[in-house]
């Protein structure tokens, strides 16, 4: 899978500063007092587990920022994987301003390598059916971008990137529409669909009812929400593939293989992005 070239985007060279100004604010001031200025060295970035590596060219770019005359050689690219103890990353040059990138670069590093390889875990449990493993929008402010683009690097697929990208047509949506008179979910697609004809539209639905109405107004895809193995199967059956299908709620490691093999078009994970477990690295210097 060719994955997005993202670091070179404005948003994210201003992310990468503001993490540096937050961290190194008027001066590393621990380095100033102890670092020669011409003192050099070669630094390695080390896993210290076995990951799906994700984040090592925001890493590059942190140092790039903090010096621009350090030289750097990726050993183990976003997307792969690296076994435990092994070098993902060189940097040469100064020590000074490696000292000072060391933490945003790593803090960028570990984040995103923990989702990468969180989500590795779920495509490996699903690889030998026809299903997708998406995220969703719960992600951490501001970072949503590079988190998203980590669960490409595990394997996974985005879901809509924001309000604006895709209808879907969830819980408290369904309810203030069901509420204001007798509008049926059906219904709430066609005005979406008149209102937004270009865009994708998917609702949520909570049963096999809900489901047998909404399909009459042909959504592009329907959020199972919170459903059993058996009520995903009927599903499936009824949908016959008319529209894709969404699973989501209450899925975990645990069980993620019985929900892909309802037969399920995605699985979508809010995990992926708000619980992943960081990932350890270091930086030693030579």
């Amino acid at each position: 899978m060719k994955l997005p070239e993202i670091s070179a985007r404005k948003e994210i060279r201003t992310l990468i500063s503001n993490a540096l100004r937050e961290d190194v604010g008027q001066g590393d001031i621990t380095s100033m007092a102890l670092v020669a200025k011409k003192a050099k060295s070669k630094a390695l970035i080390i896993a210290r587990d076995s990951y799906v590596v994700s984040g090592v060219t925001i890493a590059r770019d942190v140092f790039r920022q903090v010096d621009g005359t350090l030289k750097y050689r990726i050993i183990i690219p976003d997307g792969a994987i690296v076994k435990k103890n092994s070098v993902i990353m060189e940097i040469t040059g100064s020590v000074g301003p490696i000292l000072t990138a060391e933490r945003t670069a790593l803090n960028f590093l570990q984040r995103m390598t923990g989702i990468a390889s969180l989500t590795a875990a779920f495509v490996k449990k699903t690889k030998k059916y026809s299903v997708r493993i998406l995220d969703t929008r719960k992600t951490t402010p501001t970072l949503r971008n590079l988190e998203k683009y980590a669960v490409l690097c595990g394997g996974g697929s985005n879901h809509r990137m924001g309000l604006y990208d895709r209808i879907l047509i969830k819980d408290n949506h369904r309810k203030l529409w069901t509420t204001q008179g007798t509008r049926t979910l059906d219904k709430a697609v066609e005005e979406a669909r008149k209102k937004y004809p270009h865009t994708i539209i998917e609702i949520e639905v909570e049963s096999l009812d809900e489901l047998k109405c909404v399909m009459r107004a042909n959504p592009d895809w329907i959020l199972l929400d919170n459903m059993t193995t058996r009520q995903l199967r009927e599903c499936v059956k009824e949908c016959a593939g008319k529209c894709l299908l969404e699973a989501s709620g209450g899925i975990k490691l645990s069980n993620v293989e019985s929900v892909a093999a309802t037969g399920v078009d995605a699985i979508s994970l809010g995990c992926l992005t708000h619980s992943a477990p960081a990932a350890n690295f270091s930086l030693e210097l030579e």
